[in-house]
């Protein structure tokens, strides 16, 4: 069973109970990623997040890493566009020390010039291995194709030059602005109960911060077209729709029309694309929702010949899409399957945690899985169809990289 507490400084802990096993998951999720910052600290949520596992005023970096290996834990961490999320998986036994150390991280990291210049390396490596996978690195460009010099538009890792200019104060500062009681929200899942709460408030209720974050501007879809001349074997496709936003009513209705043109491989994009034509290895779309709007995302990588014919072909498996909408067989099919990986989802305290966390964080609404599975059944051929026309209009941007 869910449970939720609200500290008295506004931070948000929600706890579920799991009896049947043995680990508790442990997540801190902060409201603020790569949308809260600007052009000239582009990068910084990220590096911040490296920063957290380098040190603290009672710990090393090697401190911190033997404390979670000596227990047989794992601690880990992501930047989003919106969010980031630092979190644990111990056995029960250790739930409080997991804890202990990951406030410690949070409240205390030292931010050391030396280990954050040694870091700065570690970080330009990651940017550089970005730069080295064109499938990895043409859905950035995507980004800027479709949202420009928003926020939404830049790169998660930051570049090579804002990375460079990063200074203590600098992490400090931000945290100050965007590490507030009201951004974040402490999850917790497994074998543990409702006492928990009190040792997580003892850790995380009190503190306060002096500056409030940035209120979100709305982006506009720009649908613009971008090309990169890279050295590669194969052209890397990225078309991007203007979607829907995380709290949208029809977003089952989207996320089911995403499943049947390219989120399984009995999608129509990848039985036309891949099975039926030979034209990639790879291919498939997928749906990516943000607080105000999202974007609906096909990728594709093939031979620079056969380029063209996998334009075309994906442009009639749309306009198909658009004539005809989904077969009743496909809807049903694809129900079915969304409900399977939606309780399968949920059989380990990492998943429960993870969605516990961003749900609170984002919608302030915990839906239960029986709510769900009705939403998914309520889909029908008429939302999918209002779906369908709003977004695959005429508007889309590109990105493409090839030789």
């Amino acid at each position: 069973m869910l449970q939720k507490h609200t500290c008295s400084n506004g931070l948000r802990i929600v706890l579920e109970d799991i009896p049947s096993v043995r680990s508790v998951t442990i997540g801190i999720w902060v409201k603020t990623g790569s949308r809260n910052e600007r052009e000239k600290n582009n990068g910084i949520s990220h590096f911040l997040e490296h920063m957290f596992f380098k040190g603290t005023k009672n710990r090393t970096a090697k401190d911190i890493a033997e404390a979670f290996d000596s227990i047989g834990g794992q601690v880990n961490a992501f930047t989003s566009k919106e969010y980031t999320c630092y979190y644990a998986k111990v056995i029960d036994t250790h739930k409080e020390f997991a804890l202990d150390v990951l406030a410690d991280m949070f409240f205390h990291s030292s931010f050391d010039e030396e280990e954050m210049e040694r870091e700065k390396k570690v970080v330009l490596e990651e940017i550089k291995m970005a730069e080295d996978t064109p499938d990895d690195i043409v859905h950035d460009l995507l980004s800027v194709a479709s949202y420009g010099q928003h926020p939404l538009g830049f790169p998660i890792l930051g570049t090579d030059t804002t990375l460079a200019s990063f200074k203590p104060d600098d992490l400090r500062d931000y945290m100050e602005k965007n590490y507030g009681p009201d951004n974040v929200v402490v999850s917790v899942a497994g074998n543990v109960d409702t006492s928990f709460f009190n040792k997580v408030e003892s850790l995380f209720g009190s503190y306060t911060t002096s500056q409030q974050a940035d209120s979100y501007e709305k982006p506009n879809f720009i649908a613009d077209h971008i090309e990169r001349k890279k050295d590669t074997e194969q052209a890397h496709l990225c078309l991007g729709y203007n979607g829907l936003a995380i709290d949208d009513k029809d977003i089952y209705s989207l996320i089911v029309t995403n499943n049947v043109l390219g989120g399984s491989m009995s999608s129509r994009l990848f039985q036309e694309v891949r099975e039926q034509r030979g034209l990639a290895y790879s291919v498939f779309s997928y749906h990516s929702s943000f607080l105000d709007n999202g974007l609906l995302t096909i990728y594709a990588g093939t031979s620079k010949e056969h380029l063209p014919i996998l334009r075309e072909t994906i442009s009639d498996t749309i306009e198909n899409l658009l004539a005809q909408g989904l077969s009743d067989k496909e809807l049903k099919n694809c129900k079915e399957q969304l409900k399977g990986s939606l309780m399968l989802s949920l059989e380990s305290t990492n998943s429960r945690m993870s969605r516990n966390g961003k749900n609170e964080l984002l919608l302030r609404n915990h839906r239960t899985l029986d709510e769900m599975i009705e939403e998914i059944d309520a889909v029908n051929p008429q939302s999918i169809q209002k779906v369908i026309e709003e977004v695959f209009n005429d508007s889309y941007s590109s990105a493409l990289i090839s030789s």
